[in-house]
């Protein structure tokens, strides 16, 4: 069994950050290999941090239907289960990431303004 969501998001995020980690992209595509379809190969594709989110919750939907249709007394519904836990989770983290982001952007702001208050420019 694998992580499908959690292999397409790694994509994703290399996408975004840049990472040329070849053998981690292969690693992760083999995982999803036949599986990249809807959010999971949206997500994987993903080139921004907006984009990851909303794939994310798009994959999550579709997780959350799978165990919905899973009967409980399945081998598999535990695993789906956690599995659902581990996406929950790294849906957090990319907020979180998207957040430190916004306030990096915010602070580079306020540094602009304060060096153009220290320092005015004559037009």
């Amino acid at each position: 069994m694998s992580c499908y969501e959690i292999e397409a998001l790694r994509l994703g995020l290399m996408n975004v950050l840049g990472t040329e980690d070849d053998h981690a992209r292969q690693h992760a595509e083999q995982e999803l290999e036949g599986h990249m379809t809807g959010p999971i190969e949206a997500l994987a594709g993903a080139e921004t941090l907006a984009a990851i989110e909303r794939h994310l919750d798009a994959a999550l939907v579709d997780l959350e239907e799978d165990i919905a249709a899973t009967p409980e007394d399945d081998p598999e519904y535990d695993y789906l289960r956690g599995r659902l836990v581990a996406v929950r989770d790294a849906e957090r983290a990319v907020s979180r990431i998207t957040m430190q982001g916004e306030d990096v952007l915010d602070g580079l702001g306020e540094a602009h303004d304060v060096l153009h208050e220290a320092f005015p420019v004559d037009e």
